[in-house]
Formats: structure tokens, C-alpha cells, sequence
């Protein structure tokens, strides 16, 4: 899938650029082009992106302060400048337009959904969301912020593709090098889904391309992508357990939002030397899968690749049903009970006739 990606704010410009490295390390060609966007200008000097800064007139480059509501209005009064930035970017051979996000802190979490929205309104191609979820331990604003953002979000994307920080933040890991770790995480995960079928070596089978990505996603409402590899012997015949196995692992262990296998769409792409790979091995995955989540929408094929080793690439659409979804909104709106009322105004207590004003 020919793709333009756009990050938001602090988290999604760094993500964007993990995902533009990653996709130039491996020659695959998928990324054609990348933006940042933000409103704080500290946060977009280190990125080796081109760069578009917002809300110049309301906070002068100096960010929203977590205000996603704020990041909101920002980038509805902007987004004429970051239409005008993506234009020459949008060539006739896009197929999506990518918008990357955390979604819990004010540029990011306020401003991805409105961009949406915009990108939805000129383009005919899909836009997509990817989304990071803030961890437990970041505080009630930023579950705030996500609970909003994520609920508009859903309702603006073509799909939104989730990734949740506390499935891949390592005990006694620091911030900076924990979220490092989550960005490569998450950018060989969905670099691989954007890359399949535009840059493979050698010939498959029944080789995934980007149709079938599309017409996976096209199941809407929340996804989530899976990841997991393991050493193949030449014979494709001793390699059956290492194909499902493959599968079984991008599922139970590395998707990007854990346990989100009640899913309406399925897609599992077997990646690696098109020799390898056992045409057992990848129909028993296919059918485990369809049985995992329930779907019968459940499409399968190859990424062929000069490699050694056997890797499972799986998506899942629809997955808004699963209990990780749910802990996540439950956290949200537990927030947003837990939000401190407004102090009543004292004056408030003297509004009657009895007592004049002194002034």
C-alpha cells in the first residue's frame, strides 16, 4: 500500500519517523512521502521530516499544554495550511493516507481527529488512524484525552489501528528509551502491513497486495496488527509448525492491543523465502485464525522476502469489542467521573436585591 503519512503532535511525529526509517531500511518503498504537524515548535526541530507548525497566532510555538480541546481548535482554524503542505505529496499513486498519533497527550489527541476529518473531505482514498493509547500509569488527563479523541476518532477514520503503550513498556525501562523501543515495535508491525505486496522478492503462491489490506480495514471501528518471526529450514515441509506457530505468537503475544481477538476481519500474511513456506502451515494458520476470532472474513497469502526466517504479519478489524478495549474506556470514563467539579463562584451567593454592589 502506496502511503502518505502525517504525525500529530510530539508522539506521532516520532512515530511517523520510526516508520519512514524503517521502510527505507528495507527498501520497501511503501511510505512515499511523510509530515509532521505540530504546535510546538521544540517538538518538530529534531525530526528529519518536513514540518508544518500550527497554532502560531494562539500559543506561539509553544504547544497546547495536554489541552486536546485546545489542539482541536488549532488545527480546525490551520488546517488550510496543512492541506496546502500535503497537496504535492498527494500523488495519483496513493492508496491511503496514514494519520499517527498518541492520543493522550493536546496536539496529537485534539488535532488527529480533525484532520481526519479534513483529509476524509478532499480525498477519495482511505484514511487511516494509528493511534497510541497512553499506559496506566500517565494520569487521568491523558486517559481523558484519549477517551475523547479515540471516540471521535473511530467515528471519522476509514479504520484505527491501535497500539497500547502498556503491552510494550519493559519493567525499569526508562520513558524515553521505552518509548523508543515501542516505536520500532509498532513501525515493523505496520510497515510490514503497508509494504505488503509492493516490495517483494521473489514469487509467492498467492502473494497478499494491497486490496486485500484495504478490504480488511474495510470492517471500520478499531484494529490491531500482529507481529512474530522464527528460523525456517529450506524444506517447506518441515516448516508447518513454524508457519502456525508464527501466526500463533503474532496474536497471543504481539499484537499491538493485547488480547483484541474478537475481531469482524482477519488478515494473515506469511512473510520470508516464497520456498520456505509451507502451504499447510499457512491454511491451518488461516483457519486457526478464523476460529480465534470469530470471523469467517479471514483472508491469507504470502510476502515473499529474501530471508531465512518465517515471519506472521496478522491484522485484525473490528476489534472494538474486545476486553482490552474496554479496560481502556472503562479507565477513560472512570477519569472523567473523577474529574474535579468547578468551584462555584462565590458572588454567586449574593445575587439578590438586598445587597448593593460597592462599585
Amino acid at each position: 500500500m502506496k502511503a502518505l503519512l502525517v504525525g500529530v503532535g510530539q508522539a506521532g511525529g516520532k512515530l511517523t519517523t520510526a516508520l519512514s526509517e524503517f521502510d527505507a531500511e528495507m527498501g520497501f518503498g511503501a511510505v512515499r512521502d511523510a509530515l509532521a504537524v505540530n504546535t510546538a515548535a521544540a517538538d518538530l526541530e529534531p525530526l528529519p521530516l518536513d514540518t508544518v507548525l500550527i497554532g502560531q497566532s494562539r500559543v506561539n510555538g509553544h504547544g497546547v499544554g495536554g489541552d486536546n480541546e485546545l489542539g482541536a481548535e488549532v488545527m480546525d482554524e490551520d488546517s488550510i495550511e496543512v492541506l496546502d503542505a500535503l497537496a504535492p505529496r498527494m500523488t495519483a499513486e496513493i492508496e491511503a493516507v496514514v494519520v499517527v498519533a498518541g492520543l493522550g497527550g493536546g496536539t496529537g489527541s485534539g488535532g488527529a481527529p480533525v484532520l481526519v476529518r479534513e483529509l476524509s473531505r478532499v480525498y477519495d482514498v482511505p484514511v487511516y488512524a494509528l493511534g497510541v493509547l497512553p499506559g496506566r500509569d500517565e494520569g487521568a488527563l491523558y486517559q481523558v484525552n484519549a477517551g475523547r479523541s479515540l471516540k471521535t476518532l473511530v467515528r471519522e477514520a476509514d479504520a484505527t489501528i491501535l497500539l497500547d503503550n502498556d503491552a510494550w513498556r519493559s519493567a525499569g525501562e526508562s520513558v524515553e528509551g521505552g518509548y523508543a523501543a515501542i516505536n520500532e515495535s509498532m513501525a515493523k508491525r505496520v510497515g510490514l502491513l503497508l509494504a505488503a505486496g509492493e516490495a517483494t522478492q521473489g514469487v509467492g503462491e498467492s502473494v497478499v497486495d494491497t486490496s486485500e489490506v484495504i478490504n480488511t480495514l474495510r470492517a471500520g471501528g478499531m484494529a490491531a496488527v500482529g507481529y512474530a518471526s522464527s528460523p525456517a529450514a529450506e524444506d517447506p515441509g518441515e516448516n508447518v509448525n513454524t508457519v502456525t506457530s508464527a501466526v500463533r505468537s503474532a496474536v497471543m503475544t504481539g499484537l499491538s492491543l493485547p488480547n483484541a481477538t474478537d475481531a469482524d476481519a482477519g488478515l494473515v500474511a506469511v512473510a520470508g523465502d516464497p520456498n520456505r513456506i509451507s502451504r499447510k502451515g499457512a491454511e491451518k494458520a488461516r483457519k486457526w485464525l478464523q476460529e480465534e476470532t470469530g470471523s469467517m472474513q479471514v483472508r491469507g497469502g504470502d510476502f515473499p522476502l529474501d530471508s531465512d526466517r518465517l515471519a506472521a504479519v496478522v491484522l485484525l478489524a473490528g476489534v472494538e469489542r474486545s476486553t482490552r478495549v474496554e479496560e481502556f474506556l472503562e479507565r477513560a470514563r472512570q477519569a472523567v467521573r473523577d474529574e474535579p467539579e468547578a468551584k462555584p463562584d462565590p458572588a454567586m451567593a449574593f445575587q439578590n436585591d438586598e445587597i448593593d454592589d460597592l462599585m
